[in-house]
């Protein structure tokens, strides 16, 4: 009696060469150049578009947000005396941000390798409907 197939998570087969999974985690490797570079190049597999996509669509998020807090901060510091306590407290808060964004490409990267099709909050959906046009 022979065992059935394993229920492939990943779809297969992508314009790489490469495994669907192994595609899904370079893509976030170097934030929105590698996600670029997998959205131009891949035309096959809708798992991997998806990821390059997320990929482009939180790191230009994440950017814009660094902006404008940077902007914000740049203007609050210069009240005098608290704003010593806001420039303390915002290098606090930056350091947490550096942190929390590492973390948040190393489980990226983890998802896109495990095979799972996990939407960051927003930015999935959006990169869904209008980089993908929905077609994933």
């Amino acid at each position: 009696m022979t065992q059935p197939d394993p229920i492939e998570t990943v779809p297969a087969g992508t314009s790489t060469g490469l495994a669907p999974n192994v595609s899904g985690a370079l893509a976030y490797l170097l934030g929105p150049i590698t996600g670029i570079i997998f959205l131009v190049l891949e035309k096959r597999s809708s798992y991997v578009r998806f990821h390059a996509a997320q990929s482009i669509g939180i790191w230009v998020a994440f950017f814009a947000v660094s902006i404008v807090l940077s902007v914000l901060m740049m203007i609050l510091t210069q009240i005098p005396v608290i704003g010593v306590l806001i420039g303390i407290a915002w290098f606090l808060v930056s350091m947490l941000l550096g942190l929390g964004g590492f973390l948040l490409w190393i489980f990226l990267m983890y998802k896109g390798y495990s095979g799972d099709e996990w939407e960051f909050p927003w930015v999935g959906r959006q990169v869904r409907q209008v980089l993908l046009k929905g077609s994933v």
